[in-house]
């Protein structure tokens, strides 16, 4: 027998889909997946729901709500409309697997899925997520954005790695990979950690990665240990009141990378950085969004 499930899709805006996708993850209680409709150019934000499991009033007014709040905060959410179908577990696997493709990080780094056989490069470190019900795979801007800067800021020698906001783990994961230690990963989400931590035994690199929840509104503002790279993917406005915390934690000279911010905000976040003492050194746009790479100037 066929097992399905319940699909419960919204599409929405690049703006909003980090929003949108909270608010599905706070009804449902189910970790979101977004796709990137091909034609249509727009983020479907989902989750999957058992097949016996149906929609509430509740659940649909709360959505609704919440929709609403996402808009009176100012960011444009689309003309949205929440979108519940039935589907078997063998059509929602093949759907991701046209549309998840590898990705290489110059002759350094390859990401794939666990379908894909591809071969890597002489000295190219490998590392193998798959899409699904997780946080980040790679596919996304800003974290193709942290990949590149992982492997370009790698030197030979000793280098530690912070990242906070791990979400799936990819960028803690790439980092022993590519031969950073120590590498701590720590994120606010307890499901998030849990899949950081099943990434990381897929990939064997528990021996030094272990996932932590933490959260960066609650660091410390000094910090005891400094780190070569520190990488945080957040929203815009936790980057911006938590940048004292998250700064305390690179060493002199050492580099910063933020991502996950609109163009519209990155200057906000630049200014908040720059105030406590770190220098842009680059910054790259795709689409909606504007990632930087940051050095601690003493």
């Amino acid at each position: 027998m066929k097992t399905a499930f319940r699909q419960v899709a919204l599409a929405t805006t690049l703006e909003a889909e980090v929003a949108v996708g909270e608010l599905l993850y706070a009804v449902f209680g189910i970790a979101p997946s977004v796709f990137t409709h091909p034609e249509l150019r727009v983020p479907v934000v989902s989750v999957y729901l058992d097949e016996k499991k149906s929609i509430t009033d509740d659940q649909r007014q709360a959505v609704s709500e919440g929709m609403a709040w996402i808009a009176e905060c100012g960011l444009t959410i689309g003309d949205w409309k929440l979108e519940v179908k039935r589907l078997r577990r063998e059509d929602w696997v093949d759907s991701w697997k046209r549309h998840f493709q590898p990705i290489r990080i110059g002759d350094k780094l390859l990401v794939r899925p666990s379908w894909r056989k591809d071969k890597a490069a002489p000295g190219q470190a490998v590392v193998v997520l798959d899409p699904g019900l997780s946080f980040g795979t790679g596919q996304h801007a800003t974290t193709k954005f942290c990949l590149r800067q992982l492997v370009v800021h790698r030197k030979r020698g000793a280098q530690s790695l912070l990242d906070v906001g791990t979400g799936s783990g990819i960028l803690a994961i790439a980092g022993v990979k590519l031969g950073y230690r120590p590498v701590k990963a720590i994120d606010f989400d307890s499901e998030a950690i849990r899949v950081a931590r099943a990434n990381a035994k897929r990939n064997r690199v528990t021996a030094h990665l272990k996932p932590k929840v933490g959260d960066v509104t609650k660091l410390p503002p000094r910090a005891r240990v400094k780190y070569d790279v520190v990488c945080a993917n957040l929203y815009y406005d936790l980057l911006t009141a938590n940048a004292h915390r998250i700064i305390a934690r690179v060493k002199p000279e050492g580099v910063l990378v933020l991502a996950g911010v609109l163009k519209t905000q990155f200057a906000e976040v630049k200014a908040a950085v720059e105030g406590q003492g770190m220098v842009l050194k680059k910054t790259t746009r795709q689409g909606e969004w504007q990632s930087g790479t940051f050095v601690h100037v003493v």
